[in-house]
């Protein structure tokens, strides 16, 4: 694993705790409106939805999606 996935796996992992826990500031910080994939995004906002937070559900909301790669080979 590359540091750059290193550190986009501990941010994705802060900000799933900072959800759950309800800190709209620290969420804001971490999104910093940069993209994600869809399936990342929904599963996001299922756990902002368990906590009935409507200010990070709105900040998730309004998140862009990112593309997938079509030409991304693993």
């Amino acid at each position: 694993m590359t540091d750059k996935n290193e550190h986009r796996m501990a941010n994705y992992m802060a900000l799933k705790t900072a959800i759950i826990n309800g800190e709209e500031a620290l969420v804001k910080k971490l999104l910093a409106n940069r993209p994600m994939l869809d399936i990342e995004k929904s599963y996001l906002l299922e756990l902002a939805n368990l906590n009935n937070n409507r200010r990070i559900i709105r900040l998730l909301e309004d998140l862009p999606v990112k593309e997938i790669d079509k030409d991304f080979k693993a």
